[in-house]
């Protein structure tokens, strides 16, 4: 009963990530797209791009929820397939965190086989190149998913090189953290627009460079109430909730029977408001069934 019971609470918040807060977002960065034609300012272009690094990892997690809190229903356990990637201060740290069953698979059927880091620093820098090459093949055969690709593999074979060295050692964590961000949200702009064209034309726009005439809407036309309160809870969901003591505190809890009525009743409460999303919106699919 407690591991069915589990696997019901992990479902519920599963559709929550995705009605909730991934198809919020993705509504609101085809509503900036479609006005991208016309023009926007670069602050609703950064608000995009970050906006949409927030729904592809609330649609893939709530999809990865689903999946997990379905198994636990049937007596099956699921490795996680996400330990909180918006926390990483590294591009390294970012793959041990992001989609980690993808991540494992390319270790255990490309990596290793390739082999791996036995065969001396150079081979091992080939090996992660290749990985990363056909990570982005393997999302799409564009330019663009070729490009996120090689994007993260410079970064990754970087960070292999400087790893142990004085300089990079001496860099301010918080530093390293804008630093990876910042690629991991660039990188995204290859997933939502797909066409390379198109993202170096988004591109342009949020570094000032779009040349738009005339702009009929601006950042606080697209930014409300709803969507920055939504968006303040994406990213503590996504940041704050790694703290240990923070997310171990349902577990220690669990013998409260004050603390599980509460839980269950919040997370009804969550379910039911994830069913008016739902209603009062169109048809998302999930984001992965793409690839």
């Amino acid at each position: 009963m407690e591991r069915f019971v589990s696997g019901l609470n992990r479902i519920m918040i599963g559709f929550a990530k995705k009605l909730i807060l991934a198809d919020t977002f993705g509504g609101l960065c085809a509503k900036i797209q479609a006005a991208a034609e016309t023009g926007i300012d670069v602050p609703t272009a950064w608000g995009c791009a970050f906006l949409y690094m927030l729904q592809i990892y609330y649609d893939f997690a709530g999809y990865s929820d689903i999946a997990i809190g379905l198994s636990r229903l049937f007596g099956f356990d699921v490795k996680e397939n996400f330990r909180f990637p918006y926390v990483s201060t590294s591009i390294t740290e970012f793959w041990r965190r992001w989609h980690i069953s993808l991540g494992t698979w390319f270790k255990e059927y490309v990596y290793i086989p390739l082999g791996g880091n036995r065969r001396g620093k150079g081979r091992t820098l080939l090996n992660l190149a290749i990985v990363f090459f056909l990570t982005g093949l393997w999302h799409g055969a564009g330019w663009g998913y070729i490009c996120w690709g090689a994007m993260h593999g410079v970064c990754r074979l970087a960070e292999k090189i400087l790893d142990g060295t004085k300089f990079y050692e001496r860099i301010p964590k918080p530093i390293k953290y804008l630093f990876t961000m910042f690629v991991v949200m660039i990188g995204w702009e290859a997933f939502r627009l797909g066409n390379l064209t198109d993202v170096i034309e988004f591109l342009r726009i949020m570094f000032g460079a779009g040349g738009a005439d005339w702009i009929r809407f601006s950042f606080p036309y697209y930014f409300d109430a709803k969507i920055c309160t939504l968006t303040a809870i994406a990213v503590i969901g996504a940041t704050a909730l790694a703290i240990p003591q923070i997310r171990d505190l349902p577990r220690r809890l669990a013998g409260n029977r004050v603390w599980f009525v509460v839980q269950e009743l919040f997370l009804l409460a969550l379910m039911a408001l994830a069913v008016v999303f739902m209603v009062n919106s169109a048809y998302s699919p999930f984001i992965y069934f793409r690839y």
